[in-house]
């Protein structure tokens, strides 16, 4: 497969770079805009007249400082590079501005490279491309909030299951059980943790978003997934506990290692596989 031209390979970059920041206003507003329906819900269901509140969603109100309030302009609003020349802080009220806005472009924009370099530039590589982005989207938001919304991990179970439909019809029967066998390994997980320490281990959105990997993946790759996913979060743990003593005691959310297991096994799995079958052969 010859390798793009550097043009291609630059518009590749760009556009990860504009589709994280797209990325951002998903992580930052989803979660508010779920707070607030199902506040709203809570009122209807306890009959109580609806909260006034101006229009909020992924479009409105445009970007703006979280302090100050005042719109970013669009020239303060570029992908990375206007992070870069206001040197992190807001323009108007030099408050810093989240590392989290950058890092999550400069993310989406190397994982478009990686895409093209291992799969090319195909209709796969784009579902591959959209997958690694909502796991993105899923790991940070967790990270924030400890939530990982219905409306990302329900799709991105749907669109690996039509992945293999258009592309691997011969593995379509494993991503299902993949699915399947995703859910119910950390929902048993889940019971048997809740009944022999009486509480709850994880949340219902990781048993989703391990679904949704089985069914991108298929079955036989969930033992690797969870290796590494618990592997990656028995020593991030560890080390929190050992140099960051305000967060001992505090939950660890496990959707980001979920999704970073995912990452690997979605571009480089089958050299992983590979790897991982000898060494359960030769130890």
């Amino acid at each position: 497969m010859p390798l793009p031209s550097l043009f291609v390979w630059l518009i590749v970059f760009l556009a990860g770079l504009c589709l994280g920041s797209f990325l951002n206003v998903v992580i930052t507003r989803l979660p508010v805009m779920l707070m607030r329906h199902w506040r709203s819900e809570a009122r209807a269901a306890l009959e109580l007249s609806a909260e006034p509140s101006p229009r909020f969603n992924l479009a409105t109100p445009g970007s703006m400082c979280p302090r100050c309030e005042a719109p970013i302009a669009w020239h303060d609003n570029l992908p990375l590079l206007g992070w870069l020349k206001r040197r992190g802080r807001c323009a108007t009220c030099q408050t810093a501005i989240s590392i989290q806005y950058p890092l999550v472009e400069l993310v989406s924009g190397l994982l478009a490279l990686v895409v093209l370099a291992l799969h090319g530039a195909t209709a796969e590589s784009a579902f591959l491309y959209g997958a690694c982005l909502m796991l993105l989207a899923l790991a940070v938001i967790d990270f924030r909030t400890q939530l990982l919304p219905d409306i990302i991990t329900l799709p991105l179970l749907w669109a690996g299951l039509l992945f293999q439909l258009l592309f691997q019809p011969f593995m379509l029967s494993d991503a299902v059980i993949g699915a399947m066998a995703g859910y119910l390994t950390l929902w048993s997980f889940y019971w048997l943790f809740k009944l022999v320490t009486g509480k709850e281990g994880m949340g219902f959105g990781d048993f989703k978003l391990l679904a949704a990997l089985g069914a991108w993946l298929g079955w036989s790759f969930l033992p690797l997934i969870l290796v590494i996913s618990a592997g990656l979060g028995a020593i991030v743990g560890l080390c929190a506990q050992a140099f960051l003593p305000r967060l001992r005691g505090a939950p660890l959310p496990f959707g980001p290692f979920l999704a970073l297991a995912g990452w690997v096994a979605l571009l480089v799995g089958d050299e992983l596989m590979a790897l991982y079958i000898n060494l359960m052969i030769y130890t």
